[in-house]
């Protein structure tokens, strides 16, 4: 019997465990990644078969050139599943499903977890609490949204992930003057009424439309503030078995099932409005949250989302796949730039660190104990600590980095 091959696309460097537990279940593995980081890219070459480059642009793939890339691929290699490793990748992933007939997500959901306007309307259409917004496409809308909803307001591209490209507004004159610089990029964008508020995040995994696995944490400054203002990014998982946390459970099981995710992993965001204490959605993404995310989790719960997803993916339904034990600790995540080029960060010594980030001019830890408490005080304690030991700021963001 031949083993399962699976297509990973990866414009960005990601997913390690991905492509690890792929191999370990017995698939070949192939990966198709962007030419621009062919030599700066380590990936884990012991669990690639083949690796195939793009040509790319700031990452872009011209999607023409890579339909027909994978289809000549096709021509010798029969594959069984298609998987984006990253937010960026996933249209590319659905266009190919779509193209080869590969089971998997198709375009039309795939817009659900990608653009912006598309996973509001679902949402709006399903019910589900979300703030006001208004496509930037009918100048009548746009003039009556301005009029009725008080500022400030946020304008987001549709396609970006996280805070890239986000923008706060404080008046129409300001609005608008953005809006005509925008010019015939305008439909790419909305306006969302801006709510005041906790942020937090659910990450989940979901097999045949079940989330098998769910959990709630709590980002400490919004990324947004964090992309624009600079400053440390911090997220901890919330206590368990408390109101708020069942209310996001339950809120992500109705955002998942509206958006239609039949298997597969999930990074979801939410706010609670700081003036009514409701939870609104914010947006959601059929990927593993970044900003390593996934190592905090990992650490406090014993679930790798990168290795469960191939599981997952491998698993295509047939029914076999079962989530291991779930560790009920709590963590928490700190990252940063850093002034320094090789920060040191050997008086960070407490037992409860289990991850250090190894990056240049960044510095980054997990802390992971039984206790809520105790890891809510080594995150205030840390915090205070980078903010004076490490801390540097760069300008905001508005496209994609590695």
């Amino acid at each position: 019997m031949r083993p399962l091959t699976v297509l990973c696309i990866a414009s960005y460097e990601k997913g390690y465990e991905f492509l690890r537990e792929a191999k370990r279940l017995g698939c070949r593995v192939l990966l198709l990644t962007s030419h621009s980081i062919k030599d700066s890219a380590k990936w884990p070459t012991e669990a690639i078969d083949e690796i195939f480059y793009m040509p790319d642009n700031k990452k872009q793939w011209d999607r023409q050139q890579t339909l027909n890339a994978v289809s000549f691929l096709a021509r010798t290699e029969i594959i069984d599943r298609i998987v984006p490793l990253d937010d960026f990748d996933l249209e590319t992933a659905a266009a190919l499903r779509e193209h080869l007939r590969i089971p998997g997500m198709g375009e039309t959901t795939t817009r659900y977890f990608r653009d912006k306007l598309a996973m509001r309307r679902q949402a709006a259409d399903k019910g589900l609490n979300i703030p006001a917004f208004v496509h930037v496409l009918n100048y009548n809308l746009v003039h009556s949204f301005l009029d009725q909803i008080p500022s400030p307001w946020v304008l987001k591209p549709r396609f970006m992930a996280g805070a890239i490209g986000i923008r706060k507004i404080y008046s129409k004159d300001e609005c608008w003057k953005i809006i005509d610089s925008l010019g015939d990029d305008q439909s790419n964008y909305l306006l969302e009424q801006y709510i005041p508020g906790h942020i937090f995040h659910v990450d989940s995994i979901v097999s045949e439309r079940n989330v098998l696995f769910a959990v709630a944490s709590r980002y400490g400054r919004p990324p947004m503030d964090v992309s624009h203002q600079g400053g440390v990014f911090t997220t901890r998982l919330i206590e368990r078995d408390t109101p708020l946390e069942r209310s996001l459970i339950d809120k992500n099981q109705l955002v998942l099932s509206a958006m239609g995710l039949l298997r597969g992993v999930s990074h979801t965001e939410y706010i609670e409005g700081r003036e009514d204490g409701k939870i609104y959605f914010l947006e959601t993404s059929a990927r593993v949250g970044g900003a390593h995310i996934a190592d905090l989790i990992a650490a406090s719960t014993g679930i790798n989302l990168w290795a469960e997803w191939a599981k997952i993916e491998v698993d295509g339904g047939a029914g076999h796949y079962q989530l291991g034990p779930v560790s009920p600790h709590y963590g928490g995540l700190l990252v940063s730039l850093a002034r320094q080029e090789k920060p040191d960060t050997s008086a960070y010594n407490d037992p409860e660190l289990v991850w250090r980030l190894e990056k240049k001019h960044h510095v980054g830890f997990v802390l992971s104990s039984p206790s809520y408490e105790r890891v809510q005080y080594l995150m205030d304690q840390y915090l205070d600590r980078v903010r004076e030991d490490f801390l540097a700021v760069a300008p905001p963001r508005d496209k994609p980095t590695e």
